[in-house]
């Protein structure tokens, strides 16, 4: 039983950062059409920069923010220079200009930071608490109320505030709000902002855990990607019971059977979705937008 939990325990947090990712897909994808492979190199910039800003003599709370401003800024530039321009282009091409620029910000990366790994201290502490035999760090708690936190203030943003009902209004037709006078490009542009700015607070809180390097935002990504599928792309109910789900896959798989596996399950989690369920857990099964 202690074993089980310990696992169960590991899947939830790692599972509820890939949730965080899982969400800006989904956030981005709802207002613009656009799968952003950039979102996992999002996490990497907050991290990277944190743990540099704070090794240079930086008060944490101070490199935490200015993380959060570096990586935001990726985002609007994302926006502003990559995807607006190209706006009416195919989704495929809008795709191929994502994974652009999560090169081009993963070469940044080794070239103003380093290809090391590196880690951030906990929030509070690391002595392991005990639960049911298993140990669980406190930073894995903290990982989870931070993660239900950002959940939260979205539901809020999206249904209690007047950009956060434009972007609903956007997501569901889009045409349609622009009739109504929404201004849908800067829709769009907040939406990439609000993902960048989940993406930075979800590398803040997943790098005194998972350790960060330049290099690790594509397979977060990845793992993203397959969280927002299992769910339903579209859906931020299904992100986040997809990224949890996935953790949880992850951590058992692992466990059970070897963790050489442990990688490949996100994949074999696409391949499986796109063949039985294409639309997800909670997503529709089609989507026409006019």
């Amino acid at each position: 039983m202690a074993e089980f939990l310990q696992f169960a325990f590991s899947g939830l947090t790692v599972g509820a950062i890939y949730a965080l990712i899982a969400l800006g897909f989904t956030l981005i994808y709802n207002a613009s059409d656009v799968i952003n492979f950039a979102q996992g190199e999002f996490v990497m910039v907050s991290g990277m920069t944190a743990v540099f800003a704070a090794a240079a003599g930086i008060p944490l709370p101070l490199a935490a923010l200015l993380a959060i401003v570096v990586t935001v800024l990726f985002g609007i530039l994302l926006h502003r220079l990559a995807i607006e321009p190209a706006r009416g282009a195919s989704p495929v091409t809008l795709i191929i200009i994502t994974i652009g620029a999560s090169i081009l910000m993963r070469g940044l990366a080794a070239v103003f930071f380093d290809k090391n790994f590196h880690s951030l201290p906990p929030l509070a502490g690391d002595t392991p608490l005990n639960l049911g035999g298993a140990a669980i760090l406190p930073q894995s708690i903290i990982v989870l109320i931070g993660t239900g936190i950002i959940v939260t203030a979205l539901w809020l943003f999206l249904n209690r505030t007047l950009m956060g009902k434009a972007m609903l209004a956007t997501a569901a037709n889009r045409l349609a709000a622009r009739l109504v006078g929404i201004d849908t490009s800067a829709v769009i542009g907040i939406s990439f902002v609000v993902s960048a700015l989940i993406g930075a607070i979800g590398g803040l809180l997943a790098t005194p855990i998972t350790l960060t390097n330049y290099a690790i935002g594509t397979l977060l990504a990845l793992k993203g990607f397959a969280a927002a599928m299992l769910g339903g792309m579209g859906s931020p109910i299904g992100a986040v019971a997809g990224g949890l789900l996935l953790g949880l896959l992850e951590a058992f798989g692992a466990g059970y059977l070897s963790s050489q596996y442990k990688d490949a399950i996100a994949f074999i989690v696409i391949l499986a979705v796109l063949f039985a369920m294409p639309q997800g857990l909670f997503g529709r099964a089609s989507i026409e937008r006019v």
